[in-house]
């Protein structure tokens, strides 16, 4: 998902991990699209989903560089397996008003947009875990 900070020409991509079984966001990132940022995000993912989880994404070279071989698997939207991904894109940029693609809200700063963004991803994994319980 991409979004930018201050104007269009800086588009910064959010990397985000999302667990399956209660739907809460486990990592994120704010950056560019290259392996680097790819890297940095998964070293953000926390090591107990690391061992026996498989990580579904898209089929973008820098997943495949990343991701371990045998826990990583490129789909494609047909499949269904990116589902809950696609539908949390769709509530972020509901509810974030800076990541509405043709908005006057925006973020002037990197650090206001990574702060309103993890302030909602917060938010929303104690409203998913109170539906859960």
């Amino acid at each position: 998902m991409w979004t930018f900070v201050g104007k269009r020409a800086n588009k910064q991509w959010l990397w985000l991990a999302l667990n399956p079984i209660n739907r809460q966001i486990i990592a994120f990132h704010i950056g560019s699209r290259s392996s680097k940022d790819a890297q940095v995000f998964y070293e953000k993912i926390p090591a107990v989903f690391k061992g026996n989880t498989g990580f579904f994404s898209d089929y973008w070279q820098a997943y495949i560089t990343t991701f371990e071989k045998e826990n990583h698997f490129g789909v494609g939207k047909d499949s269904g397996l990116t589902a809950y991904i696609e539908r949390f894109n769709g509530t972020l940029r509901q509810r974030v008003a800076r990541l509405v693609r043709k908005s006057l809200s925006f973020s002037k700063s990197l650090e206001n947009h990574i702060g309103a963004i993890k302030y909602f991803i917060c938010n929303y994994n104690l409203e998913i875990k109170a539906l859960h319980y």
